[in-house]
């Protein structure tokens, strides 16, 4: 099939499914479809009477949908969950899951701008509507913003040297393309760590485009409002800004400060953690599966 697309093998896929502790008859969410790998493993577990629903805002994943009359697909970001949860219909679910990676996929399209290995635009747009692209923030943000940027998102260790250093090269001209962004930062690259620093680099810009930090917030809020109790949520993360964000909300239904209280001094939160210390994969799948060296998996239950 000439326009198939290539999309990742489904990270600790075993472990997703059991910790989403299935039941045949239920409806579940997978708010990060992707190429449908997790979707078609958790079809496979439900009787017809079971529901899945997936979003996904990436105009490419809409062509893996699957054809089953138990599966809507919605193409839209998952922070707008509950709304479309709503629109479907469906006011609780028996379980959702989230998948946090960014696609192979979209590493691998090189028009899209995410990877360091093509010359392309500088894009890095998720949903290709937004007008907010990797160009837009290298060629407009303040110097203090980028620094913010790159410092937060990256962790980049001379972030105020990197963000002073593009704003003065923009000067000559606008920076557009993957080949003139290296060459603008190429004398702050450690000597051996370039393809680290580039993807701390390209890392800090894309979750600035796709404002995914917000995005994930947002989400995580919601899954409050729309689990069952005794329903599960499972998230994987693959860098520490976001598992911070999920682990917080797990233990406390807040992302910072301490668990709120009542009157009588027990606590107030939404979840159960079910996994004390976070889920990471095993021999056999790093060795095969490069991408799940740095997957964490939280499970939390919603409080009955």
């Amino acid at each position: 099939m000439a326009n198939e697309i290539v999309y990742h093998v489904p990270v600790m896929l075993q472990e997703c499914m059991d910790a989403l502790a299935i039941k045949p008859d239920g409806v579940y969410v997978d708010v990060t479809f992707g190429g449908g790998g997790h979707s078609r493993e958790l079809l496979k577990r439900l009787g017809p009477k079971g529901r899945l629903i997936a979003f996904d805002q990436d105009p490419d994943a809409v062509r893996n949908a699957i054809d089953d009359e138990r599966f809507t697909l919605v193409h839209q970001n998952f922070k707008f969950l509950k709304n479309n949860l709503r629109l479907l219909g469906i006011k609780e679910v028996d379980g959702i899951l989230a998948d946090l990676g960014v696609s192979s996929h979209q590493f691998d399209s090189p028009g899209r701008g995410f990877s360091i290995r093509f010359d392309a635009d500088l894009d890095m747009r998720m949903d290709q509507i937004s007008d907010l692209d990797a160009k837009r923030v290298l060629n407009t943000y303040a110097e203090e913003d980028l620094h913010r940027i790159f410092g937060m998102y990256g962790e980049i260790q001379n972030a105020k040297t990197l963000a002073k250093t593009i704003v003065t090269a923009r000067l000559n001209g606008s920076i557009e393309t993957v080949e003139q962004l290296k060459e603008v930062v190429k004398r702050h690259v450690p000597r051996g760590k370039e393809h680290k620093y580039h993807a701390q680099l390209f890392q800090a810009l894309r979750i600035e485009v796709n404002q995914e930090l917000e995005a994930l917030q947002d989400f995580l809020e919601q899954t409050v409002a729309v689990l069952k109790p005794e329903a599960r949520l499972v998230v994987m993360s693959y860098h520490s800004l976001e598992d911070r964000l999920v682990k917080n909300f797990m233990q406390k239904g807040k992302f910072k400060g301490e668990v709120e209280k009542d009157f009588f001094g027990n606590e107030i939160k939404p979840f159960k953690v079910i996994s004390r210390k976070a889920i990471t994969a095993g021999k056999e799948e790093l060795e095969v599966n490069n991408r799940s060296r740095s997957a964490k998996l939280r499970i939390a239950e919603k409080m009955a």
